[in-house]
């Protein structure tokens, strides 16, 4: 066919098909329930030209999500599913499980901001959590905001926060319905009010505090409510905000007017002496600009230019700054930059890289401590402020380290600590001494001692050593039938590490295996490790995770008629292409939030910046395989795992379109006995800030639908 004129071959196959039809529906006898999809229609008069080849999109008329068409479409799906969910006899028996399990107090690590502790909390089953202030670490906390009351029904949520320096001025971001929009509010800690200046369009950015203001990152406003949603974001810009000001006077600090795809991310040195601004293309890779605000009309200086390397700096020691960086150093490592001298020709390895991925680092008190990836699991090195190395921190056994807090001029640190089978309990830090103490221990309806982690390795496709985690009941017997969930992600450089899920709770309880994959394509490993799982090279990626679906089964942990997996995002990517490519190999299949059109993700909001791990089918070399494992266009009439797509109305990072049209086709297309259904959220966006019972109820979807389907019973 490539070899008609695509001109021609468009207007054969248009003139060929109707212009517009309407699916049968489809009617399914599954455990007594008769499912019948609603009628998608399908505009037939879609075809595109990509580089010779003809692309039907039929459903691209559910790209609109605010027509009243789309609409009626979305309420007739969620009513079908929840029909479906409605019959499923332990669904109430596991939402009343999941939400025993929810209500304990959940704590943050401690902050330090001015002269006060700061920290938040969840009383247990609080759709947000709240933020409270302490004069001292065991004195009686005070209410500083509750973001419960951001909404009346709990939609709205915290995004970052940041204080000025001396810890008066609090601006804090809050985002609707799940958008990645965010406004900005700002309060006087010492008044208690809120100043009248409030910002808007806000979009991937923190508040970077200098002086009696801050700088942000912000696109132009959407053309119209429409736009809000699905349109790209383009001409990124670094404002610089002053109290006290309205918005419209903010003053642009940098952009770039020639090029529409560049993101800024501006950041100040704890001193606030230095304005650190990154701009990059994609989700990887970034320049790097200085100015010194210490100087009147100082000039950016360039430390680096273009976008093949990341550069991340740390913080400042006088004129110098600490930068981690890949350049150079697959495994990461931290160069010192004198700011007198940005020539990358003196530039000093202040940290070599080492065998394990470097993942952070934070200068606290008279230590800097730098937390690195050992397969896949957490580890931290301390070094004093001239790079030497001093020690290991001891760790409460295998897990994850994060939400280091503390000062430079300070020795007490902060840090959580989680993993498969324990929620995050807070350590206090002395950083002099080295040694840490169980500050918070959560106290919740869950034995962990009753299971058991293990990281195994298996070997993918090509031979490469994969590791994976498996979580399970102490002495479960392993008899090729128990219930399990496979997870994986497989990008943009994201490290996997163990942490601790509410809902698989409910899955362990009931004799079944957590498994959790770190995939080709994720940071875990490094620079190499994330691009052998990028573009023309993403089917690794794919052959990784049915790897271990096949491992699962061969070494006796469950069957493919007990394997479920999940994804979301560019995990939802995962998940599509591995029950388009292997239906066989699974008895249930959630693609969450997914990336699932591959030939037009880049064309919405953020989409573009994916370019770098997906490549786009603008270029005819990356179109020859996106369209090889895109999952929209590689569904294919046969039988197929019991699926629920699962999606929200408000998603602005994965609009969903992708979800909408993806179910379209699978529900014209399967011809199994399973069912295939869309879970739609409604005032929800792509996972940030969900409040607490959304999350509860779906996890009991979640997790009944994949019992159901299995046949497995419940124990409540």
């Amino acid at each position: 066919m490539k070899n008609i004129s695509s001109a021609i071959l468009i207007v054969l196959l248009t003139m060929t098909l109707i212009s517009c039809e309407m699916d049968s529906s489809k009617k399914l006898e599954i455990a007594n329930q008769e499912v019948s999809y609603p009628e998608t229609r399908k505009d037939t008069s879609i075809v595109e030209d990509y580089h010779g080849t003809a692309i039907a999109d039929p459903y691209r008329w559910l790209e609109d999500d605010h027509s009243e068409e789309t609409k009626e479409w979305v309420k007739a799906q969620n009513e079908v599913t929840n029909k479906f969910l409605d019959h499923i006899p332990f669904r109430n028996d596991i939402k009343e499980r999941l939400t025993g399990l929810w209500n304990y107090e959940k704590y943050s690590s401690p902050f330090k901001r001015g002269d006060k502790y700061y920290f938040f909390k969840n009383d247990g089953l609080q759709n947000q959590s709240v933020m409270y202030a302490l004069d001292e670490l065991n004195g009686e906390p005070s209410l500083v905001l509750d973001p419960n009351k951001l909404s009346d029904d709990g939609t709205s949520s915290l995004g970052s926060i940041s204080f000025n320096h001396d810890g008066r001025y609090l601006a804090y971001q809050v985002s609707e319905g799940g958008s990645d929009w965010r406004k900005v509010k700002i309060k006087d800690l010492k008044t208690g009010k809120h100043l009248e200046e409030e910002l808007d369009w806000l979009k991937f950015t923190g508040m970077s505090w200098a002086g009696d203001g801050f700088f942000y990152s912000r696109y132009p406003e959407p053309k119209n409510d429409a736009g809000e949603l699905t349109q790209k974001n383009e001409f990124h810009k670094v404002y610089y905000h002053r109290l006290g000001e309205p918005q419209s006077k903010d003053k642009v600090v940098i952009e770039n007017p020639d090029k529409a795809n560049i993101n800024f991310y501006a950041q100040t040195t704890d001193d606030e002496r230095f304005l650190i601004v990154a701009e990059a293309e994609s989700t990887s890779g970034n320049g790097l600009k200085v100015k010194d605000l210490g100087k009147n009309n100082a000039p950016f200086i360039s430390i680096s230019e273009g976008f093949d390397n990341d550069f991340n700096v740390i913080d400042n020691v006088g004129d110098k700054l600490l930068i981690m960086t890949n350049k150079g150093a697959s495994n990461y490592k931290i160069v010192r930059v004198d700011i007198n001298k940005p020539n990358e020709n003196n530039w000093e390895d202040f940290i070599p890289e080492a065998d394990e991925r470097l993942r952070s680092a934070q200068l606290i008190g008279d230590k800097l401590l730098v937390s690195y990836i050992k397969d896949a699991k957490s580890l931290v090195k301390v070094y004093d402020h001239n790079g030497t190395f001093l020690n290991n921190l001891e760790l409460p056994g295998i897990g994850t380290v994060s939400g280091f807090s503390g000062k430079k001029d300070e020795n007490i640190a902060f840090y959580s600590f989680s993993s498969f089978t324990s929620p995050s309990s807070i350590y206090k830090l002395d950083t002099h001494t080295g040694k840490s103490e169980l500050f918070r221990k959560p106290a919740m309806d869950f034995d962990a001692d009753k299971y058991e982690s293990k990281q195994v390795f298996f070997e993918s496709y090509d031979g490469t050593k994969v590791p994976m985690f498996l979580t399970y009941k102490k002495g479960l017997k392993l008899d090729g039938l128990r219930p399990t969930l496979l997870y994986g992600y497989g990008g943009f450089d994201i490290s996997i590490l163990p942490s601790f899920s509410l809902t698989k709770t409910i899955l362990l309880e009931n004799d079944g295996i957590y498994a959790v994959v770190n995939l080709r394509g994720g940071g875990e490993y490094g620079s190499e490790w994330h691009k052998a799982g990028t573009k023309e090279r993403k089917q690794n990626v794919f052959d990784d995770f049915q790897s271990a679906a096949e491992y699962l089964i061969d070494n006796n942990y469950t069957s493919s008629e007990k394997l479920a997996i999940e994804g979301g995002s560019n995990g939802g990517l995962l998940v599509g292409a591995c029950m388009t490519q292997r239906p066989d190999l699974y008895k249930v299949a959630f693609p969450r939030v997914g990336v699932l059109d591959m030939l037009r993700y880049h064309k919405f909001t953020i989409g573009r910046a994916w370019a770098t791990d997906y490549g786009t089918s603008e270029s005819p070399e990356d179109f020859e395989y996106l369209i090889k494992y895109s999952p929209l266009h590689n569904v294919k009439e046969q039988a197929y795992p019991a699926t629920m797509v699962m999606t929200a109305d408000h998603d602005d990072r994965v609009v969903p379109a992708h979800s909408f049209k993806y179910i379209s086709e699978l529900q014209s297309k399967e011809n199994g006995e399973s069912p295939s259904l869309i879970r739609i959220e409604t005032d929800a966006g792509h996972g940030a800030g969900k409040p607490t019972d959304k999350q509860i109820q779906e996890a009991t979807d979640m997790i009944s639908f994949m019992f159901f389907q299995m046949g497995e019973e419940i124990k409540y």
